[in-house]
């Protein structure tokens, strides 16, 4: 659900990096941040709970173009990654526009996936949103390690629709800007729709 601010011009759009724990969802994150124009982006601010934090910043991409003459301005947004605090996880889904599942490849943290995968599935039905037609990429990160899982067998299990996939390790940036990409494309893709 976008905002209009019409005294800037802009369309606010909402973008939530989604996942089991320790996935690399806010590495990520801060690999965004760190690597975007400070004029572009806004604060980075981390939510701290007892074991978990949720981070959020927005930016402003000055090369995606307009949408109806407004500028778009994304804001990101991580979930805590432990279904502990799924009540965090519906809250910051509510009103997203695009969501980035972020997959840990290690083959250890196959059901995590899977479990944080039904569980996105469930939050955005509450919010009346559906996997099958919200924009949606899928990431596959922690490739550089030797417990990876083939990206083939990873893509089975968790490619839900065709969707985009990309692999990465967040920490070094590798697919971390084709993902947030691909994603924003398809946002606004939807905004020029209506």
């Amino acid at each position: 659900m976008t905002f209009i601010n019409y005294a800037a011009r802009e369309i606010n759009c909402k973008i939530v990096f989604y996942g089991p724990g320790l996935c690399g969802k806010t590495t990520n994150l801060q690999y965004i941040y760190d690597r975007t124009n400070p004029s572009a982006r806004g604060k980075l601010i981390s939510l701290a709970t007892e074991t978990d934090r949720t981070l959020f910043f927005d930016f402003l991409p000055l090369d995606l173009g307009t949408v109806r003459g407004f500028k778009t301005r994304f804001h990101l947004y991580t979930v805590p990654g432990q279904v502990f605090y799924d009540a965090s996880r519906k809250l910051i889904l509510k009103g997203v526009d695009g969501v980035v599942f972020v997959a840990d490849s290690q083959e250890a943290r196959m059901d995590a996936n899977l479990e944080s995968m039904q569980n996105l599935e469930r939050n955005l039905k509450d919010h009346g949103f559906d996997l099958a037609t919200i924009p949606y990429v899928l990431q596959l990160n922690k490739r550089d390690l030797p417990t990876a899982v083939s990206v083939d067998e990873m893509f089975r299990q968790l490619n839900f629709k065709g969707e985009p996939t990309f692999e990465a390790c967040a920490p070094r940036g590798t697919g971390v800007f084709d993902t947030l990409k691909a994603v924003a494309k398809q946002v606004l893709m939807e905004l020029r729709k209506k």
